[in-house]
C-alpha cells in the first residue's frame, strides 16, 4: 500500500476570513502575530486567539456530563437501574440524530445562529428533565408509564438539541488552517487536530468524574444544572467568538453551470465556496459522497469499542472491588489515548493518512487482546495504559479523513456524523458487551473491543483505496 498524502487541505476562498478578520492576537498559519512561529501547539492560540482554545474546551463539557448525569439521577429518584439506563440511552439517541441535524443547519444557516439557538433548546430541555425526573422522587407520584414517558422524552431532547461543540470547532480549524502553503496547512491542521482529540478525552474522563463527584456530595439533580448553566453561557460564548467568520453558510450559485477553476496540484477537487458562491464539484456541490461513509463506519467502530469496553470493565471491577472503580480504570486507556493523540501533530508527513490509520488499529486490535490477560485491577491498569496509546492517533486520524473526503461546503454536517458515529457505536458497544458480560462473564465482552478494533483496521484498508482514488 502507497503511503497517502498527510491531508489535502481546502482550497483558499473567500469564505475563509483573512488574517485581519480573526481574533485579535491571531494569524494566519505561517507564523504568530509577529510572523514568528513558535512550538506547533503554541501556534494553535495565534490561529484561533487565545479565548478559542478554552472555551472551546469547557463549552463541549456539558455533552460528557449529560448521559452520565441522566443516568445518575433518574436511577437516584425512581430506584430503577432500567429507566435510568433507558433514559441515558435516550439521550444518545437524540445525540446521534440531533448532531446530524445541527450540523447540516450550520452548513447552511452559519455556525452562529444555529449554536445560539442550540443553547438555548438545551437548557430548557436539560432544565425540564431535572423537574420530571424530580416527579420521580415524590411520594404518591403516578405509578403508571406517564411520567417515566416524560423522563424519557425530555432526554431524548436534551440529546438532540445539544450543541455540537466539538465537530464544529473541527470545521473552525480546518476553515483557518486553509491559508498559506501546503506544508504549513498540512502541519497546522493536524495540530489542531491532534488539540481536538486529546480535548474530547479530556472532557469524556472529566465529564463522567465531576458527575459522579458533585451526585455523590451534594445531590444528584446538581450535575445537570450545572451542564445546563455551563451550556447557555459557554456556548453562546463560543458561537460568537470571531473563528465562526471562518465558516459561512452555503449560498446558491448565482449563475448555473458555473466551471471550476484550475487548482494547484495537491488541492482539493471537490466543490469550493469561492465569492459567496458554491461552484459545481464532483458529483455535484450540495452531496455528500459515498466515500464518507468510511469515516463514519470507523467512528461507529470506535463508539463500540469504547462501549464495550466500559461495560466488560464495570463486570470485571465488580469481580475484583466493585463497579463503581470501573470509570477510573476507564480514565487510565483515556489519560494515554489523549497524550497520544497529541504526539500526532509530532509524526512525520511522509507517515500519511492510510498507513497511520491502519498500523494505529492493526496495534488497537492486538493490543485489546491483552485485556483477557489481566487477573488483578493492578495488572488491568497497566494493560489499559498500553491499550490507550493507538486510540488517539486513529481517533484523530479518522477525523482528518473525514476533511479530505467532504466537500468544503459540507463540512460541519461531515463532522457531526463522525461525532454521532462514536455516540451511536457507543450505544452498541454497551449493549452488547452488557449482554455477554451478564451472560458469559468479562472475558467474553472484551472479545467485543477486540472485533471492532479489527473491523478498524480493515475500514483502514478501505480509507487508503478511497485517498489514492482522490489522488489519481
Amino acid at each position: 500500500m502507497k503511503p497517502s498524502t498527510s491531508l489535502s487541505p481546502h482550497q483558499p476562498s473567500p469564505n475563509v476570513p483573512a488574517t485581519k478578520d480573526l481574533p485579535p492576537g491571531a494569524a494566519g498559519p505561517s507564523g504568530g502575530p509577529d510572523g514568528v512561529s513558535g512550538s506547533r501547539f503554541a501556534r494553535l492560540p495565534h490561529l484561533a486567539g487565545r479565548s478559542f482554545i478554552p472555551l472551546g474546551l469547557f463549552a463541549r463539557l456539558p455533552l460528557a456530563m449529560l448521559t452520565v448525569g441522566t443516568l445518575t439521577l433518574v436511577t437516584s429518584n425512581s430506584g430503577s437501574y432500567a429507566l435510568g439506563g433507558t433514559a441515558a440511552g435516550a439521550v444518545g439517541i437524540g445525540s446521534a440524530l440531533g448532531a446530524l441535524v445541527l450540523g447540516t443547519l450550520a452548513d447552511r444557516r452559519g455556525q452562529r445562529p444555529v449554536l445560539l439557538s442550540a443553547a438555548a433548546l438545551n437548557t430548557v430541555a436539560v432544565v425540564a428533565l431535572i423537574l420530571a425526573a424530580a416527579v420521580l422522587g415524590t411520594p404518591g407520584s403516578p405509578a403508571d408509564g406517564r411520567v417515566a414517558a416524560g423522563v424519557l422524552a425530555a432526554a431524548f431532547l436534551s440529546g438532540a438539541s445539544c450543541p455540537q461543540v466539538g465537530p464544529l470547532a473541527r470545521v473552525r480549524w480546518m476553515a483557518m488552517t486553509s491559508q498559506g502553503s501546503a506544508p504549513d496547512n498540512r502541519r497546522d491542521l493536524d495540530t489542531a487536530l491532534s488539540y481536538e482529540s486529546t480535548a474530547d478525552e479530556i472532557t469524556f474522563v472529566l465529564g463522567p468524574a465531576l458527575v459522579g463527584i458533585l451526585a455523590s456530595l451534594l445531590a444528584p439533580w446538581l450535575p445537570l444544572a450545572l451542564a445546563a448553566a455551563m451550556t447557555i453561557t459557554l456556548v453562546p460564548a463560543f458561537a460568537a467568538h470571531p473563528t465562526h467568520r471562518a465558516v459561512r453558510g452555503i449560498r446558491r450559485p448565482a449563475a448555473a453551470g458555473r466551471q471550476r477553476p484550475a487548482l494547484p496540484a495537491g488541492q482539493r477537487t471537490d466543490g469550493q465556496v469561492t465569492d459567496g458562491q458554491v461552484t459545481a464539484g464532483q458529483g455535484g456541490a450540495h452531496r455528500v459522497p459515498a466515500a464518507v461513509a468510511v469515516p463514519v463506519a470507523a467512528m461507529v467502530c470506535m463508539g463500540t469499542f469504547f462501549g464495550s469496553t466500559q461495560a466488560a470493565l464495570s463486570s470485571f471491577s465488580a469481580h475484583f472491588a466493585s463497579s463503581e472503580i470501573a470509570g477510573l480504570l476507564y480514565a487510565v486507556m483515556g489519560l494515554s489515548s489523549a497524550a497520544a493523540a497529541l504526539s500526532v501533530a509530532y509524526w512525520p508527513q511522509q507517515f500519511g493518512l492510510s498507513w497511520r490509520w491502519v498500523v494505529s488499529a492493526v496495534l488497537m486490535a492486538a493490543l485489546a487482546v491483552l485485556l483477557l490477560v489481566p487477573a488483578s485491577l493492578g495488572s488491568m491498569v497497566v494493560v489499559l495504559l498500553i491499550l490507550g496509546a493507538p486510540v488517539g492517533p486513529v481517533m484523530v486520524t479518522v477525523f482528518a479523513v473525514g476533511g479530505v473526503v467532504a466537500p468544503a461546503e459540507r463540512l460541519g454536517v461531515v463532522m457531526t456524523a463522525l461525532a454521532s458515529g462514536i455516540v451511536a457505536g457507543t450505544a452498541i458497544g454497551s449493549a452488547v458487551g452488557g449482554r455477554l458480560a451478564q451472560d458469559h462473564g468479562y472475558a467474553a465482552a472484551f472479545l467485543v473491543p477486540a472485533c471492532a478494533a479489527g473491523a478498524l483496521a480493515l475500514l483502514g484498508a478501505g480509507a487508503a483505496v478511497v485517498l489514492q482514488r482522490r489522488r489519481a
